[in-house]
């Protein structure tokens, strides 16, 4: 019998309702900066932010349950997932992880949910567990969900250098096995990381290294972006060239490129060295930023919502984050319909908010 091949089924979304323009930032944290200098350095003109009520959980959540009704809509019938991975920096809380819960708030008690964090590489990561686990046999419907809230936790409102960059939400997809020559079809990927340099991006203070920190600043996020700009190019640039190779593929047999939407500087530097034109690269940087480990989810289902590019069509995914960690993903373009919910948020009183398909 061949090895099933993992099939993306069912996209999902879900967005703070708080859009906030660079000229709004810069008015509303006081910051030293220009919005017009904003968008020529970074390509962002907007991005979405959470309330102090919405946690990474409630993002996630209404971005699960999304997929499985893009993914219902698909098969015209219900979809149960059999496991929940949650690629995230920003869990709801330190312990437990989030995917419990949102598993549980989705109606999956019982079903093993775990979280990932391989910071804005996540959902690379995150998909290709579910593939390999869909080849070993293990799983057969794993949901997979990007999903942060930077600007509520780890970044320093009045700190220009990181302020700009983030915004928050949510993305997901229902995986299932099939065949690889159906629309959707993850193919081979390519995941890499390098400790020696986890200093670039990081959060000093708040896990077990430095539990409390020597000052505010070490609880927010700090990076340091000429170096981060030189790796994420090279290593996105060689993660990709190894995956499409892998594949068979060649960069002009390309229909699509969705890369992880942190700097247009930096998309667009990855795609010219690999040769594959401005018309064929896609992406929301400008109205929602660096959304970490949610940016690719977010960008896939935006692409797919925009219907600009076929189901089937050849598509590369690329992500690089903190760690330093990176990927590549080659796949079929998804033929599902993406769904969108807003965030509803929770308090963790422990009942149930919603009933998923059996």
């Amino acid at each position: 019998m061949p090895t099933p091949a993992a099939v993306l089924c069912g996209l999902g979304t879900s967005l703070p309702e708080r859009s906030v323009s660079n000229s709004g930032l810069i008015a509303e944290n006081q910051l030293d900066s220009d919005e017009d200098w904003i968008l020529d350095r970074t390509g962002i003109a907007a991005r979405r932010l959470a309330d102090s009520r919405t946690s990474t959980g409630d993002l996630a959540h209404a971005a699960g349950r999304a997929a499985l009704d893009s993914a219902a809509e698909l098969a015209g019938a219900p979809v149960r997932p059999d496991i929940v991975l949650l690629a995230t920096t920003t869990p709801d809380h330190p312990c437990p992880a989030t995917a419990p819960e949102v598993a549980h708030r989705l109606g999956l008690t019982g079903v093993p949910a775990v979280d990932l964090s391989a910071a804005c590489a996540g959902f690379v990561y995150a998909t290709t567990c579910a593939q390999a686990l869909i080849a070993a046999g293990l799983y057969a419907r794993p949901l997979v969900i990007g999903a942060e809230t930077y600007s509520t936790t780890l970044i320093d409102p009045h700190d220009r250098d990181t302020a700009i960059l983030f915004g928050d939400g949510a993305g997901a997809v229902l995986v299932r096995a099939g065949t690889p020559d159906e629309p959707g079809a993850l193919l081979t990927q390519d995941l890499g990381s390098d400790g020696g340099h986890a200093d670039l991006i990081q959060v000093p203070a708040g896990g077990s290294r430095r539990p409390h920190g020597t000052g505010r600043s070490d609880r927010y996020f700090h990076m340091n972006g000429r170096a981060v700009y030189a790796h994420a190019v090279r290593r996105m640039t060689n993660s990709a060239r190894d995956t499409l190779r892998s594949t068979g593929w060649r960069p002009e047999d390309l229909e699509a490129f969705i890369s992880h939407q942190a700097n247009q500087r930096i998309i667009d530097a990855v795609g010219d060295r690999l040769g594959i034109p401005p018309a064929k690269r896609y992406g929301n940087l400008r109205d929602l930023g660096n959304t970490a480990a949610a940016s690719l989810p977010l960008a896939l289902a935006d692409t797919a919502a925009r219907r600009s590019v076929p189901p089937g069509a050849r598509t590369l995914l690329t992500g690089f984050g903190g760690g330093l960690t990176w990927g590549a993903h080659t796949l079929t373009f998804p033929e599902a319909r993406p769904h969108s919910y807003a965030p509803h948020t929770h308090h963790g009183t422990g009942h149930n908010t919603g009933e998923a398909p059996r």
